[in-house]
């Protein structure tokens, strides 16, 4: 059966962008034929480079950072390919990899623009406990851990996160319960987190967590001010795109996404770190 295609094409943001601006949450999907699915995943869209391009340039964005999904376990050959076409000058990427990768294979992935590991507790197959492992071998190159869950799960894991070697990006607003909000416990959790200087988060995927929905997801800005107001400088923002969870027909507008920064972030120079500043560090692009 062959996937359906996803073009990046959509409406343009309100949103100006500056020069350098940076994406830093999207997959690319290529031909099942080329690129082979893990046993037990679900299969996706073919989201190639060339759409992940045409939604870039639409919402101003200079730079990407591909993440490995998981239809591809810890086989990042798409991954490593979309960067080095995109070339080092404007991509990065996050990889999945085996429990057992050596040195010398970090070394190599790190030439190949990866700065970080991820650690997809929904889906992947690593569990709390490779946490600690996995995080001095990425300290072994300068690397973060890039970690997603959902639902109740920062307050019991967030001390560890804290005691960490490495950085440690939390995917997604910290996908926390949307109907207490900036209450929740675990979103508390989240705030002294952030508040340690190694942690960042990705104000992305606001679609998934919110009460409200688009176009305003205005509960899901209740917790990007207060992440605003406790560390500016560790945000970064990322459409999520394909947005994998959602069916061909019914994606959410990137440019939805991007536009309530307007409003939840409306001091310019501020705006600016999150979407080109920020990223710059976290993923060692050039000045």
């Amino acid at each position: 059966m062959t996937a359906s295609k996803i073009d990046g094409r959509g409406r343009a943001p309100r949103l100006k962008t500056q020069p350098k601006a940076c994406e830093t949450h999207s997959h690319v999907y290529g031909r099942t034929e080329e690129y082979p699915h893990w046993a037990g995943r679900k299969p996706h869209v073919e989201a190639t480079l060339e759409s992940y391009e045409t939604m870039l340039a639409r919402l101003g964005m200079e730079r990407g950072v591909i993440v490995q999904p998981s239809l591809y376990g810890s086989d990042n050959t798409c991954t490593l390919r979309a960067i080095r076409t995109m070339g080092l000058d404007r991509a990065r990427g996050v990889a999945v990899t085996r429990k057992d990768i050596s040195t010398a294979e970090l070394d190599g992935l790190h030439g190949q623009g990866i700065r970080g590991i991820r650690f997809y507790f929904i889906v992947d197959d690593y569990t709390a406990d490779d946490l600690e492992p996995m995080a001095e071998k990425a300290a072994s190159v300068g690397w973060h851990l890039q970690v997603q869950d959902d639902g109740n799960w920062l307050v019991d894991l967030a001390p560890r996160l804290a005691e960490l070697p490495v950085d440690v990006v939390i995917d997604h607003v910290g996908r926390t319960p949307a109907e207490n909000g900036i209450n929740d416990p675990n979103f508390k959790a989240l705030l002294r987190l952030m508040e340690n200087g190694k942690t960042w988060v990705k104000i992305s995927a606001t679609y998934l967590r919110t009460t409200v929905g688009p176009p305003t997801y205005a509960d899901v800005g209740d917790k990007v001010r207060a992440l605003v107001g406790v560390r500016p400088d560790r945000l970064v923002w990322a459409a999520n795109w394909p947005h994998p969870n959602f069916p061909p027909d019914n994606k959410p507008e990137e440019a939805d996404c991007l536009d309530p920064l307007l409003e939840w972030v409306p001091d310019d120079a501020t705006r600016n770190a999150i979407l080109a500043d920020n990223p710059a560090k976290l993923y060692d692009f050039p000045d």
